[in-house]
């Protein structure tokens, strides 16, 4: 529960952190910074879709042995592995940030708390469906599907923020 709860809250606090952070520079900076911004992510959507493809047949060790922690332990080891993951940024402040800047102004709170919505019944979802997927999640031919289908849907975004790059190029183009 504590994990969750963690996970959720601090994927609300980036989440609103994203959406903000890019209406601020969208009203207040030209678009080079959108375009920093975009580059940013498609440089980490491509490392971590080649990470992905790099580890694909890598052999998983379902065996390991896991020792008993103090809810103190596992949440400071939660928050550092939220915190020190970049893949949360990338995820929270900079798809998010970017996909809400289309949304209008009055409408990013909604966006925003839709998508927190989504982060609290993802974490809690997942986390009491494991004991039940957990059977699954120990064969390697369900890991391969799942980097699979992890790789395509990056690769989409990929792509979008690749069109998105491209419309910002333009745009600046057109301002000389």
């Amino acid at each position: 529960f504590i994990v969750c709860l963690i996970c959720s809250v601090s994927d609300l606090i980036l989440i609103f952190a994203g959406i903000f952070l890019f209406h601020f520079f969208s009203q207040y900076s030209n678009s080079i910074i959108e375009l920093i911004f975009n580059i940013a992510l498609i440089v980490l959507l491509i490392h971590f879709i080649y990470t992905k493809i790099r580890f694909h047949n890598k052999t998983i060790d379902f065996n390991k042995e896991f020792t008993n922690n103090s809810a103190l332990n596992i949440s400071f080891k939660t928050l550092a592995f939220t915190y020190l993951n970049p893949h949360v940024y990338s995820d929270t402040v900079l798809f998010l940030g970017n996909f809400s800047k289309n949304v209008l102004p009055n409408q990013k709170i909604l966006f925003g708390i839709g998508a927190s919505i989504a982060a609290f019944i993802f974490f809690y979802l997942i986390e009491y469906l494991s004991k039940y997927l957990s059977k699954y999640a120990q064969s390697k031919k369900m890991w391969k599907i799942i980097n699979v289908f992890i790789i395509i849907f990056m690769s989409f975004l990929c792509f979008y923020v690749a069109g998105e790059i491209f419309q910002v190029k333009f745009n600046l183009l057109n301002l000389f």
